[in-house]
């Protein structure tokens, strides 16, 4: 095709076999699609799009990624907001039409597979990579993750385990829960536990945990997503998920005391603080 759409935020050029996506660099533009640049999606990585209406006179041009073809979006597990998603192109609503007709024309090339991918289809964000957490510095070669704690963050756990590396080929996988939720993190997740269900993220020497501007969206995530698709690269599978044990009942109480504290501070909504207190409890 080679034209070119034009958006809030990113431009997209459709070429015959894939799309090519540009964010736009300014104080507007969201930290993570600056972040990332431009990204290449390849049609085979495209189960499907969707043209819908937007907010505020606006129409929005969404590719659906399949599952398991992009790397990022599969670290991001369904945790980003929409105005962060790099699949939705925000147009103007006088522009419908022309989005309609690339949508139609994009629809024509898709095979429809929307059944998971094998492998990763859009490159990952590149190494090397780092960020700083709350309680450490992460860091990722492309070959091994460093941790190095923060004395005024870590907790005696972390301390006691010192500074931590974890060679990708000692690893199964990665998970990352939003710094913009409670109890934001992310976690490496090592071959050597055999499945055993790792401790609390902040007692965790295979894990940093995210505080208000520590950890954010734009710099964790695309992280996340390197680190997994080296993972996979190494052709080390994924753990087994297991029961975890019983918590300590004061540490319940102090963990459910802070959500509150937040709730009433505005920082977590209602759903927030009713699910997550919640899941706490069922814990004891």
């Amino acid at each position: 095709m080679g034209d070119v759409l034009a958006g809030f935020h990113a431009a997209w050029e459709f070429e015959s076999d894939s799309v090519l996506i540009r964010f736009e660099r300014g104080i507007r533009t969201p930290k993570l699609f600056q972040a990332l640049g431009e990204r290449r999606v390849p049609l085979e990585a495209i189960a499907g799009v969707t043209l819908t209406q937007g907010k505020r006179g606006t129409v929005v041009l969404h590719a659906v990624p399949r599952p398991g073809a992009d790397p990022l979006m599969e670290a991001a597990a369904g945790q980003l907001k929409e105005t962060s998603d790099p699949y939705r192109l925000v147009l103007p609503a006088d522009r419908e039409s022309l989005a309609e007709y690339y949508a139609d024309e994009l629809r024509a090339r898709l095979t429809g597979d929307d059944t998971p991918a094998e492998g990763f289809l859009v490159a990952p964000p590149e190494a090397p990579r780092q960020f700083k957490a709350y309680d450490g510095k992460a860091s990722f070669d492309g070959k091994a993750v460093s941790f190095r704690w923060f004395w005024t963050g870590a907790s005696s756990a972390k301390w006691k385990a010192g500074d931590q590396s974890f060679p990708v080929a000692g690893l199964s996988g990665v998970e990352w829960r939003s710094p913009e939720l409670f109890e934001g993190h992310l976690r490496l997740l090592r071959r050597e536990t055999n499945g055993a269900r790792p401790g609390q993220p902040d007692q965790d020497p295979a894990a940093v945990v995210f505080g208000l501007g520590y950890g954010p969206v734009h710099e964790s995530l695309p992280f996340a997503a390197a680190v997994l698709a080296a993972v996979r690269a190494a052709g080390a599978g994924p753990l087994a998920s297991v029961p975890g044990p019983r918590r300590d009942p004061a540490d319940i109480a102090e963990r459910i005391r802070h959500l509150g504290e937040l709730h009433e501070a505005g920082l977590v909504t209602d759903e927030e603080f009713s699910t997550k207190k919640a899941e706490l409890l069922a814990e004891l």
